[in-house]
């Protein structure tokens, strides 16, 4: 991915829309409230002047005072401002990135997605954007301030002297050689820490994720010694990095500020020999000390916009990754319900998975996808799902490849019931009525009641506003799938594809989803991805997939009576399914 030529700031001013006049806005006060807090000095210098003088106008006195204090409240009001409207642009920007980033999830291949590492996706989206938000939020106000207030001052002392000006910026250049020397591979180094820290939290949930594990098979001490090995190195680059960076900034903290050892010397000499006014002299000198504070306040930001760099090049990985294109409206006719796949292959991390699947499934059929683990049945289920596109070859629905139909239209005509039943967490309702938003509380209860899920459901706590917990957790999964066959009848698509349905479930909650199943799929397709054979051998057509090709195929008996690989796989089902009766 190539870097915007303006940087993460300028990406992220570009997302920023119609909130960017903020920004502007957000800059242009700043300005103001910085002339409002440097002018003071001024005023403070011709009192000073004054009360050495032996000055009694208590007119101009008061008059100062009163211009002091206005310019002060307008600096603290015109800084409030400033910020405001830097907060409210930054809260629009990381919400318009955050929708892009939803939005780029819902059009990349799955396989892009779940390659991801767990809980990666979320950091990023979720903590990682949300972290930027006071960076991003500050950096113009602080920026403006911090490098106009130095430049104003030292306009100021060039206009009176430039031997003055020169005086006040000696200490400057050497302040900003250091800072240039510490900033020297600073990208590399604070990018070690992150990939450190990052390997720590993988490590870290990995080793709570699984503790059941390593208790049971005694890998605790190899569990702990590789936390303690990424606890190290996450340690070790922050130190390494911090006195890297330390050497150079203790530097630059001890030449910076002394900028008033040249100006004092230099300014009290001119003062004395009338080549300035006292006034002059004693405004420079209280202005000198507020030269370089604000030049140390954006040095402090290294970190930030280091960190900022870093997460918009995460940021970006998602909304700049490849995407699945579909039109944005149909131009073509779907004639029936007839699913092939022509010559399909597939690849995933560079391996190819099927190499050139091709058949045909009737609509209004069922098909079934039989084989070994790893063989590619849930690879071609989700082909036809539209989740991935394929290398090559074509699938087409109704004559009409399924890339040249868009994914509203698509997705109306496909139920896709997975083996994971993942529920959202909310009410027994809501994931149900997820199938059909528009569906009524008793549709959704007749969904449930044909679901065989109606009772169990009316046995929780607060029956159908009962909340399932993350991911469906307060649920059996028997319950879980249940539910999801609930949805997808509510759904009540052309197409429906379970894959691995009843995998996990016992025989009783097999027999209760079967007869669910049954009244889901009346007058459609159905595509099973089976891990019981005795859930399909009624199947119109039967596809054997093994190692990424179509083995064989036909129905039960066809495929009984070649005593192929699907003869073996029966065989070895009913002497399993045989052993667990006589337990």
């Amino acid at each position: 991915m190539g870097k915007d030529k303006n940087g993460s700031f300028g990406w992220l001013l570009g997302q920023s829309g119609e909130r960017k006049g903020k920004f502007v806005l957000s800059v242009i006060l700043a300005a103001v409230s910085t002339l409002c807090g440097i002018v003071p000095y001024y005023f403070i210098a011709r009192i000073v002047k004054a009360l050495l003088a032996g000055s009694t106008d208590k007119g101009a006195y008061i008059t100062d005072c009163v211009i002091i204090l206005v310019l002060w409240l307008g600096r603290s009001l015109f800084h409030a401002l400033s910020t405001a409207n830097s907060h409210l642009a930054t809260f629009h920007t990381l919400a318009v990135i955050r929708k892009k980033a939803l939005d780029k999830l819902a059009k990349m291949p799955l396989g892009d997605v779940i390659s991801q590492p767990s809980g990666a996706l979320k950091s990023t989206i979720v903590e990682r954007i949300d972290s930027i938000e006071t960076t991003l939020a500050h950096i113009l106000p602080e920026f403006t301030t911090g490098i106009g207030a130095p430049i104003i001052i030292l306009i100021y002392a060039f206009t009176i002297s430039w031997k003055l000006g020169l005086a006040a910026l000696i200490t400057v250049p050497l302040g900003l050689v250091c800072y240039a020397l510490m900033m020297f591979g600073y990208e590399e180094n604070y990018g070690r820490t992150v990939r450190a820290t990052k390997a720590l939290n993988a490590v870290t949930t990995e080793y709570i994720n699984g503790i059941e594990v390593i208790k049971v098979f005694g890998k605790a001490q190899s569990s702990y010694e590789k936390f303690a090995a990424a606890a190290k190195e996450s340690a070790a680059s922050f130190v390494d990095w911090m006195r890297k960076c330390n050497v150079y900034m203790t530097f630059a903290m001890c030449i910076m500020p002394a900028t008033m050892l040249s100006v004092l010397p230099i300014g009290g000499i001119m003062a004395m020999r009338g080549t300035i006014s006292n006034t002059d002299f004693i405004t420079v000198i209280i202005l000198t000390v507020g030269l370089i504070e604000p030049l140390i306040g954006v040095m402090s930001y290294s970190d930030d916009i280091a960190q900022m760099d870093t997460i918009v090049t995460e940021v970006r990985n998602i909304i700049d990754a490849p995407e699945m294109v579909r039109p944005e409206k149909l131009t073509k006719t779907i004639k029936g319900g007839d699913i092939v796949l022509d010559n399909v292959h597939f690849s995933y991390s560079d391996k190819e998975i099927l190499h050139g699947i091709s058949m045909t499934i009737h609509g209004g059929g069922f098909a079934a996808f039989v084989g070994p683990s790893g063989s590619g049945k849930s690879t071609v289920a989700r082909l036809i799902a539209s989740l991935w596109d394929v290398d090559s070859g074509s699938i087409s629905l109704g004559g009409v490849d399924i890339k040249d139909i868009p994914f509203d239209e698509y997705n109306k005509r496909i139920a896709y019931v997975s083996q994971d039943n993942f529920l959202f967490d909310l009410t027994v309702r809501e994931n149900i009525r997820l199938g059909d938003r528009t569906a009524t509380d008793k549709e959704v209860e007749e969904a449930a009641k044909k679901c065989g899920c109606h009772d169990f459901i009316m046995g929780l706590e607060n029956g159908y506003d009962t909340v399932v917990g993350t991911s469906g957790g307060h649920l059996s999964g028997g319950e879980r799938q249940r539910i999801s066959i609930a949805r997808a009848m509510l759904k009540n698509a052309d197409i429906v594809i379970l894959d691995e349905a009843t995998a996990y479930t016992d025989p009783e909650n097999e027999a209760v989803i079967q007869r669910s199943v049954a009244k889901l799929v009346e007058g459609k397709t159905l595509i099973v991805i089976a891990h019981r054979l005795s859930t399909v051998k009624n199947a119109d057509r039967l596809y054997v997939i093994n190692d990424g090709n179509i083995a064989e195929q036909g129905t039960h008996d066809e495929l009984l009576s070649k005593g192929g690989l699907y003869s073996s796989m029966w065989a070895a089902h009913i002497s399993a399914k045989d052993g667990e009766e006589d337990v």
